[in-house]
Parts: structure tokens; sequence; C-alpha cells
């Protein structure tokens, strides 16, 4: 059913900034670490506003996965990797452990810098290995929490002196503009985050990176392999509920930050493989009749039972698949490692032709 208010934009509710009018702001938060932010607290709120808005109002209901990931969400993401069913960080884990020192060879850089850094905890075993190169002098994680990364800063200062480490605090699908320049880079987009995209969106990503990739830089790319389906759902319905209550922490994200009234329990986990589109989809699913009030927005929404919203889609690749999209974007296969199982992948890719038309 539709809402019961129009679907224009609430009084009061700020417009998103683009990136192009945030002002840059770098503070220096200690001795090696400066912090450059893209995104400020009112930027948030007003991104979170405008994708409740815009994927609530009508069906298909969906919202974005950025949305999980609140301070509790990281900490059930991080017990996620933990399951025994949630094969891939383990898998991208074994594939560094084995193939760090080949992926520095391949890729002798002076900066590193990782998208969705996180608490950068596999990274380390890449650091380790630029080092031993010898080239390396800069890391530059980024992401949209400030906290995790300033922390994740600290702790690689601590740990590996005489790097310098800019945490960029933006978000990848607006800002990889301010991404720095300079030297010889790599840039690592790691944990199969590019599958959350869909396919135009992989595109216009993987474009705007290699627009101002210069020619000493690469991209290292994880995704997570095509497989039995049983497995991929395994991955993302584990027995434990872990994964349900990440789901679930979307809605608790909303409710703190929007005024809204989600019933947590109303809404079951239910993740399914879309052998079509090749991905695993989580969506939440009304067991009931019921109403929600988004108080910020102004905003009442009708679910009937048996309505869902999604809200992850997690694709999974075979290898000439992704070579085809990274040649679109004009990037080029150097190499690719794989964990004993075949069931992630790590792929270097340099620049190569211009990038091509977005598909359709």
């Amino acid at each position: 059913m539709t809402p019961s208010t129009p679907t224009t934009a609430p009084a009061g509710t700020a417009e998103p900034v683009d990136s192009t009018t945030v002002p840059r702001e770098s503070v220096t938060a200690g001795p090696g670490l400066t912090v450059q932010r893209h995104v400020r607290e009112n930027d948030r709120i007003s991104a979170l506003s405008r994708d409740v808005l815009t994927g609530l109002s009508s069906p298909p209901r969906t919202l974005p996965p950025k949305w999980f990931y609140d301070a509790h969400g990281g900490l059930l993401f991080e017990e996620i990797t933990r399951l025994p069913e949630y094969y891939p960080t383990r898998c991208e884990r074994a594939i560094l452990e084995l193939h760090a020192a080949d992926i520095a060879a391949a890729s002798p850089v002076d900066t590193l810098i990782e998208l969705g850094s996180g608490s950068s905890a596999k990274t380390r075993l890449l650091l380790d290995a630029l080092r031993d190169t010898g080239t390396l002098r800069r890391f530059v994680p980024f992401d949209v929490d400030e906290t995790s990364l300033t922390s994740a800063g600290e702790a690689i200062l601590a740990d590996y002196p005489g790097l310098s480490v800019l945490a960029v605090v933006g978000d990848f699908e607006r800002h990889l503009a301010q991404l720095p320049t300079g030297g010889r880079r790599l840039i690592a987009f790691l944990g199969g985050t590019i599958g959350n995209l869909h396919p135009a969106a992989r595109h216009k990503f993987l474009t705007a990176l290699r627009d101002q990739a210069g020619p000493g830089d690469a991209l290292l790319l994880g995704t997570d392999l095509a497989k039995d389906p049983d497995r991929l759902v395994a991955a993302y319905d584990d027995g434990a509920g872990v994964t349900a209550a990440f789901n679930r922490n979307i809605l608790t994200v909303i409710n703190r930050e929007l005024d809204a009234d989600f019933d947590i329990r109303g809404f079951a986990h239910i993740a399914v493989w879309n052998a079509a589109d090749s991905w695993i989809e989580m969506r939440l699913r009304a067991v009931r009749d019921q109403r929600v009030t988004i108080r910020a927005l102004k905003l009442s929404i009708d679910f009937t039972r048996g309505e869902d919203v999604l809200t992850e889609i997690s694709a999974k690749f075979v290898p000439a698949g992704l070579d085809a999209e990274l040649q679109q974007a004009g990037w080029a296969c150097a190499a690719r490692w794989t964990d004993p199982d075949g069931a992630f992948a790590l792929t270097l890719a340099t620049p190569a032709s211009p990038p091509a038309a977005a598909p359709i």
C-alpha cells in the first residue's frame, strides 16, 4: 500500500549534500595522522532521510545496506565474519596470507588506499607485504565512520612507525574524486562489497576510479565467486540468528535517527538466491499488517503481511564476467588469486582503455 502522506521531501528535512558542495576539512589527529572530512553528521542524517523517503514511499520497498552500520551494526558484522557459515572473510584472509607478497611484487606502490576500511584488520597483511618492498610511505583508510577510522589509524601508526596515515571520512558512492593523488597508488576494495552494487552502479563506481587512475596505479578488488546456492544462502541466514539481527538493525537505526516506531520483531529476516541476477537478496518481511510512522519525515507507511523490504544484494561473480565488467570500465585484469577452494577471488587490475558506455 502507498504511504498516507505525499512523497515529496518533508518540510524541515535537509536535502542531501553533494560532494562538490561539502567543504573539505582536514585536521591533525596526532603525529602522523590526518583526518580529512567530507561527511559530517548533518550530511549523514540528510542522506538517511532521502534514502528512507525514496526507498519506502512505494512498493517495491528498498533500503540501502550502508545503514546497517552504526556502532552496534559494526559489532554484529564482526560477529558474522566469525560464524562457521560465513566463509568470505576467512577465504579472503587466506588469499592474503598466501599471496600478499605476490600482490606487493606485482604492484610496487608508495600509497595504499583502502575503501570501506572499517577496522583495517585484513589490511595489515597487505601493509606488511608492501612495507617489505621498501616503497610504502602512506596509508589512506576511507570510510564513513570517523570514529572507527581514527581508531584504526592510531593502531596502524603504533605498529608501522614511519608510515603516514590520511584517514578520509567519506561515502565511496559520492566522494571517490576526493581520494588523494600523487605517487603510485594501490586502491583496495575488499570483502566482496562491490557485490552490494547493482550492475549500473558497479560500472559507475569502477569508471570513477578509472577516471582518476594514473599509469602507476592499480586496483585490488575482492569478489565472492558463484557457487552452490545452498552454501550461499546459509552464509546470509546463519543458524545463530546473527545475520537476522544485523538485517533488522537497519530498522533500529531508522527508529533512533528519524524518530520512527518500527516494531523490530514485526519483520522477519529473509535470504534468497536470485539465480537470474546471480545474487543473494536479503529482505525484511512484514509478519503482519502494520502501520509505521517516521515522525522526522512526517510519513506513515502501511505494510501488509508478507510484504518485503529489500535491504541488500550480494552479487556472486564468475571470472570471465568480472573481467568483462572491468574492461567496460577501462581496467584490465593483471592477475587473480583465489583461496584453495576457489570460493573467493582477489583481482589485481590496471588502467587500460578509456571506459565504455554504461551497460543498459
